[in-house]
């Protein structure tokens, strides 16, 4: 298999979608069985690091928001990482993709993003049962 080939197939080049360099620290939030074990991997893998978890008490450059229907408050929950962004950081916020249980509506993720001060950039398939959604603080942020 060539690398390219391996890179389209592997879990690395869906790290690197995400957008996330070697050498960044990635807060993961409400993991729970159903996360999708390949996705953590590549960024462990892509980053260097482990995932740090929501006990974590430093910035951290991504916070990676597993969240479900049901999970409770999406606007509390991204208010609350928020706080563990440095300057410019980013959170991906995964959800099951539709059809699958816990499915988010995206007008609701839109709606708890706007109102939490964050900007959607981007939407993918993050893994085989999930899709992401980039959040972006404002660049004025103070």
């Amino acid at each position: 298999m060539s690398a390219t080939a391996g890179q389209a197939q592997g879990e690395r080049s869906l790290a690197e979608r995400l957008g996330l360099k070697p050498g960044q620290v990635v807060q993961e939030v409400g993991w729970d069985e159903d996360a999708d074990d390949d996705l953590r991997d590549s960024i462990e893998e892509l980053t260097g690091n482990e995932l740090v978890d929501e006990d974590y008490d430093d910035v951290v450059d991504v916070v990676l928001l597993w969240w479900r229907d049901g999970d409770g408050d999406l606007f509390d929950a991204l208010s609350s990482v928020v706080t563990n962004l440095t300057d410019g950081g980013q959170i991906w916020l995964l959800t099951p993709k539709a059809g699958r249980e816990g499915h988010v509506e995206p007008s609701d993720i839109g709606e708890d993003a706007t109102t939490a001060g964050l900007s959607q950039t981007s939407s993918i398939s993050a893994a085989p049962d999930w899709s992401g959604t980039r959040l972006a603080t404002p660049k004025a942020r103070r």
